[in-house]
This record gives C-alpha cells, structure tokens and sequence, in this order.
C-alpha cells in the first residue's frame, strides 16, 4: 500500500482502529517515505506497541515481533543451526557412504538453509517487505543494541557459517521504549524519534467508543475522565490506554452503566496494579469519581 501524506496513514491507521494523532501520523510517514526505522519511547499503556500493529493492518504487511528481554542474544533474536537435524543429516551420509566420509563436503552441506531455523530479525530480512517491531528495546542489553546497528544502517545481517542475508525491500522497524533506562545514541542516530503522550481526554474517549462498540457515551467519558485524574496522582504506576480498555469492559461486564464510588471500588483493580496504588485511591475515590 501507498500513502501519499500523513494524513492519508492517519486514514488509514484509523480504519484498523488506532487513532492517530498529527505527531505518530507524521512520524510513521516519514519512517515510510525515507525508509528509516522509527524510534518510539514513552510511558507504558501510550499506545507505542498498538502504533506497530495498526501499521502492519493498515499497510496490509506482515507483523513480525521481537519482545526483548534482559540476557537476549543472537541465537534467539537471529537465528540459530538445527543440531539434531544435523546430527541426523551426518548419519545419513555416513551411511549412504558405508562409513567413508567427505568431511568437507559434508560440513559444507550443514550449514545450509535447510537447517537454519530463522528468528525474528532474520525472519525479517527474509520476509520483507514486512513491519518489524522490536519491543521494549530498553530491556535488552548494550551488546544487544550494537548487534542491531548492521541491521539497521543496511537491512542485512551476516552468519559467519552462511553468509550475508540482505532483505530485498527493506521492513519497516519499530523499536520501542519505556525509558527503563537509556538508549545508546548509536542506536538513536539511526533511526527517526517520537516521544508518545497519553492520549487527550477526547482522544481518549474516542478509543474507548471504537474499541468497545457496546460502551455509552456518558461511561466512556466517566472512565477516560478518571483514568486522566489517575495519571494526575503520584502513583507507582499510572494507568494506560490498555488499563482504561480493561476498567470500562470490567464495567460492562457487572452490567453497570455509570461509574460511581461504589462500582469504582468493586473495580479497581482493573485499573491498578499495585496494593500501594489502590490504597492511595480508595482514600480519594469520592472526589476523583466526583
């Protein structure tokens, strides 16, 4: 798919559901048009995995995702060999040669696409055009961000026992961050940067209505307003878009159409996640529900 404008992604992202606003809609038009990757930190629940998801249905291109974590490595971010497969490859030559055996030939026919199991980034190169998303890069290591950098100064990758992988067209790469600490400016310089905010009260409200068709109007106002009053307080962790979602189906589901004091306290805890957050609120629930 082709998009001429931002606003024409902001069309597009809109009609799978993400509502972008004129800053993400720009941003991911111009990671399209000039072919760099996007760079996304915000607080959690801003809506950074949601804008990688929404691209790849709106552009009609496969999603492939890498979740980081700490300790990740090549091996299960690139690619690793298939030992047993292997194993089972050299018994077979060595029984087809009646136990003589071209070592040569046969350590050049291991390392071979057929037993290269292909992680994420590698699935990547070899699918695209596709949209990466490497999430919650924070997570990860400083070796790890280094690894990434031939990847995406050339959309290739190199196996030492294979060869160069180069992708064709390249994918269009999301990397993410909750700003659990700083991203090495090695990894920044490449790649475009937006900052993600909590949507605006309205923009808010909107989410709510297109994602849950059976919300009313007045709760979807009653829970985005709370939830922003929420964001406001000195909490261990402030509530998303995602824990919005979760307090207005919670809602629904006791068949409550209002949010007063008394149902904000039965479900609380769809909305926080933390005892020290829910005592905090329970003591200020009248007025934040007022």
């Amino acid at each position: 798919m082709t998009v001429e404008s931002p606003e024409k992604l902001a069309e597009a992202l809109e009609s799978v559901g993400y509502l972008a606003d004129d800053g993400i809609a720009t941003a991911g038009f111009l990671a399209l048009r000039l072919g760099r990757p996007l760079f996304c930190e915000g607080e959690p629940g801003t809506g950074k995995t949601s804008l990688a998801l929404g691209l790849a249905e709106a552009l009609g291109l496969p999603l492939i995702r890498l979740q980081c974590h700490e300790g990740i490595d090549a091996a299960q971010a690139l690619y690793e060999w298939d030992f047993p497969r292997q194993l089972l490859h050299l018994r077979a030559l060595e029984a087809a040669g009646d136990g003589g055996l071209d070592v040569g030939a046969a350590e050049q026919s291991l390392y071979t696409e057929r037993f290269l199991l292909s992680r994420p980034l590698l699935k990547a190169l070899q699918t695209a055009p596709c949209v990466l998303l490497v999430d919650e890069i924070d997570r990860a290591d400083d070796e790890f961000e280094a690894f990434l950098l031939q990847l995406l100064d050339e959309n290739a990758v190199t196996i030492p026992e294979f060869g160069e992988v180069r992708a064709e067209h390249p994918p269009l790469v999301v990397l993410t961050s909750n700003r659990t600490r700083e991203v090495h400016d090695a990894l920044k310089r490449r790649c475009l940067y937006h900052w993600l905010e909590h949507p605006d009260l309205g923009r808010e409200i909107e989410i709510l209505r297109r994602k849950i068709p059976d919300l009313g109007e007045g709760l979807a106002s009653q829970v985005a307003t709370a939830v922003h009053r929420l964001r406001e307080m000195e909490l261990l962790k402030p509530p998303g878009v995602a824990e919005s979602l979760d307090w207005a189906q919670a809602l629904l589901a006791l068949g409550m159409s209002e949010l007063d004091a008394a149902a904000g306290a039965r479900t609380l805890g769809s909305v926080l996640k933390y005892s020290e957050d829910l005592d905090r609120v329970r003591a200020k629930l009248d007025k934040l529900l007022a």
